[in-house]
């Protein structure tokens, strides 16, 4: 069994202003020198089949079209194997 695990996160150039404000309370809680914040989803995809590579493209083609808003949101994944 293989496992993907997924970040979205807003594109560099999109305003986040969801991550503003933690930034902006975890200055205020006094935590200096946190200079970006960044707030994303995090997903985990257990998938059945065993070839990496074929998983690689399976959840590369769910990000493009669920998984992440391309217009606006950027995506990371890696696959590794786990215990069924």
């Amino acid at each position: 069994m293989l496992e993907a695990e997924i970040h979205v996160t807003l594109k560099k150039s999109v305003l986040d202003p969801q991550g503003e404000t933690v930034r902006s309370a975890l200055q205020s809680l006094g935590f200096q020198g946190v200079e970006d914040c960044r707030i994303g989803k995090f997903m985990v995809v257990r998938l059945s089949g065993a070839d990496p590579t074929q998983a690689r493209a399976q959840v590369e083609e769910m990000c493009r079209k669920l998984l992440a808003n391309p217009v606006i949101e950027e995506y990371v994944f890696q696959i590794r194997e786990v215990g069924g």
